[in-house]
């Protein structure tokens, strides 16, 4: 029997589940900087092309990519070598790679200020280890130049190949570069509009954006503060500079225990993960599908009759799990036989067609 068992445990997918505990505990309180963010006060994506110089014969075939080519003779016109255009298309060099660059321009950030780039081979490259990339110009969604990046390019992989045999660790055609950016103009970045700032909430709920109000108002003044809507919160700040960050400091680490949100279950069929909150709860219910069988009794709890749940399979496996009717204990009987995650997705989406999980069901 133990070994018909690990046989069956050897031809079955692998169930990788993270089930968070389902009983009941009180919510902690977060600040209020962790609930939401200033109306405004936002991160801006930047990107441009460059180039990568300096590798070990592992660039672009630039016979393939025909961009690189075109970058590098773009370059050198700019520094008064000029190369007709059968000149460029004659180029051999594997020693460059066409890359694209991005980074995140942070809020209120000021000509000077470094930021971080991701540089990113465009091409055929086989790694960018080692290379350097040349001054390339970060855009913003509305064309304009916002930052200037340069440096040399760090990747966290290695690699080697001799005699047809290769041997890869980690990602060698992606790397940063830290501080490899320097800011050359600034975003406009407005605080709040008629003496007001706008709190958003991270997830729209009216009986968290209600608490924070309250907090607000109870530890400066009553009225100071408004719920616009679910998400929105309008908040009266002062008018000086110095005084409305002072201000917001202190309002942004108020304490406040938002509300409990959805019972939620999230699964990942790509890795058989599934994740679920302390609300989740089940009803009663039976589900077939193909060789397992669930079923899930509500039991009598004023009785003083748990729940029980029965896990069968066709080839005589049987699993009882006695406890409260939750998703949890379904999901731990499935994996101990060995169900794979498309069985336990179609059982999942199956309680919830008929009304049986109490809980959204999202699939990413």
């Amino acid at each position: 029997m133990l070994e018909k068992s690990g046989n069956w445990f050897r031809k079955t997918a692998i169930l990788a589940v993270c089930v968070l505990p389902l009983f009941s505990a009180p919510a902690s309180a977060e600040r209020i900087k962790d609930l939401a963010s200033i109306q405004g006060v936002r991160n801006n994506q930047l990107i441009g092309y460059g180039l990568v110089v300096g590798l070990d014969n592992t660039g672009d075939q630039t016979t393939q990519t025909p961009f690189t080519t075109q970058a590098i003779g773009n370059m050198l016109s700019q520094m008064g070598l000029n190369l007709t255009q059968e000149q460029t298309q004659k180029l051999q060099l594997k020693n460059v790679a066409g890359v694209m660059v991005t980074a995140n321009l942070p809020p209120f950030a000021k000509p000077g200020q470094p930021v971080d780039v991701t540089v990113s081979s465009m091409g055929n490259a086989k790694s960018l280890r080692g290379g350097t990339l040349l001054m390339t110009q970060l855009k913003g969604g509305d064309g304009q130049v916002y930052a200037i990046a340069q440096g040399n390019v760090l990747v966290g992989g290695a690699g080697a190949s001799s005699g047809g045999s290769k041997v890869t660790v980690n990602h060698l055609s992606a790397g940063r570069i830290p501080a490899g950016a320097t800011v050359e103009r600034a975003v406009p970045t407005a605080v709040g509009q008629g003496g007001a700032i706008y709190y958003e909430l991270n997830s729209a709920d009216f009986g968290t954006a209600q608490r924070i109000v309250d907090a607000i108002n109870r530890s400066v003044a009553p009225g100071t503060a408004q719920a616009i809507d679910g998400r929105r919160i309008a908040v009266r700040a002062p008018d000086d500079s110095d005084a409305r960050v002072a201000f917001l400091g202190r309002v942004e680490n108020l304490e406040v225990t938002p509300v409990p949100g959805l019972a939620r279950v999230i699964v990942n069929p790509r890795t058989g993960s599934v994740v679920m909150n302390q609300k989740v709860t089940l009803e009663p219910c039976a589900v077939a599908h193909g060789n397992l069988s669930v079923v899930v009794d509500g039991g009598q709890p004023q009785f003083g009759k748990s729940a029980d749940i029965q896990v069968k399979q066709d080839n005589g496996s049987l699993m009882n799990v006695k406890a409260g009717a939750s998703l949890a204990d379904v999901v731990k009987a499935l994996n101990a036989l060995g169900a794979n995650p498309m069985d336990l997705l179609a059982i999942l989406q199956a309680m919830k067609a008929a009304g049986a999980l109490r809980a959204d069901l999202e699939i990413i």
